[in-house]
């Protein structure tokens, strides 16, 4: 399907303030990139670069006042994520390098501390791709997705303590027990047709059987629609405007995400 994705921020600043954008994705095996336009008002010089997961960020420093960000994509995504159920275990020597920094426990992903949790959740399921997907039935049955109720990331533990969160906050659960059973996973934020309410989204991935899955436990089922626009370990990793300095006077997002022959 092809979706055209928009983003519209606004900022007011007190002060000359220096900004990291993460707003431009980047076509892979799952998407395709058509079409951009990234604009900026007043315009600024700005530069790119990419960061140590492959995501494309910008460097800029916004002036006084009002400052608005503009960006456009137009996007060939998948009527539908792949799924494999019976994936298998990847061991950790066959990992490819890049991966196995999605091993470890990050700050929102205390996964030194899930291991036995994500053993009693995973028991009886096939090592693999059955195990993760175990992991998302479990969130979607055990911790409600409550848009709104966490403003700030919260680590997987405050997640498993409150029973409660966004889309970001399930996937550090997620990630958590992966990686607590040695499988390397990864968090991803960008769009996804139709949801509902419409806003930046959050999912994660894990890695088996020689590849990268989708898992999203926010939806009932697996459909397609999902623009990529960061990878990272976790939140910290992904966000898609970081700011230095005095905080915004004031600060307002509007996204839109629509579907085009």
């Amino acid at each position: 399907m092809w979706l055209r994705t928009r983003n519209d921020l606004t900022f007011d600043f007190a002060v000359p303030t220096p900004l990291i954008l993460m707003l431009r994705p980047h076509s892979g095996s799952d998407q395709w990139i058509a079409r951009e336009e990234y604009r900026l008002e007043p315009h600024v010089p700005a530069c790119e670069f990419t960061d140590t997961y492959g995501n494309l960020c910008q460097r800029l420093t916004a002036p006084p006042g009002q400052f608005a960000i503009s960006t456009i994509a137009e996007v060939k995504v998948a009527d539908a994520v792949a799924q494999a159920p019976g994936a298998p275990f990847v061991d950790i020597e066959q990992l490819p390098d890049n991966v196995l920094i999605y091993l470890l426990p990050s700050r929102f992903c205390e996964s030194d501390r899930f291991g036995e949790m994500a053993a009693e959740i995973t028991a009886g399921h096939a090592l693999g791709y059955d195990q993760v997907a175990a992991i998302a039935g479990w969130l979607r049955e055990r911790i409600r997705y409550v848009p709104g109720t966490s403003d700030i990331p919260i680590s997987a533990v405050d997640v498993n303590l409150r029973q409660v969160g966004v889309c970001r906050d399930l996937s550090h659960l997620g990630i958590a027990l992966c990686r607590g059973l040695s499988i390397p996973a990864r968090l991803v934020v960008g769009y996804l047709h139709e949801l509902e309410p419409m806003d930046m989204h959050a999912w994660f991935e894990a890695y088996v059987g020689g590849r990268w899955y989708t898992f999203d436990a926010t939806q009932a089922e697996l459909g397609g629609g999902y623009v990529a626009i960061g990878y990272g370990r976790d939140a910290a990793d992904v966000a898609i405007f970081n700011q230095f300095g005095p905080p915004a006077n004031e600060t307002s997002q509007q996204i839109t995400v629509e579907r085009f022959d």
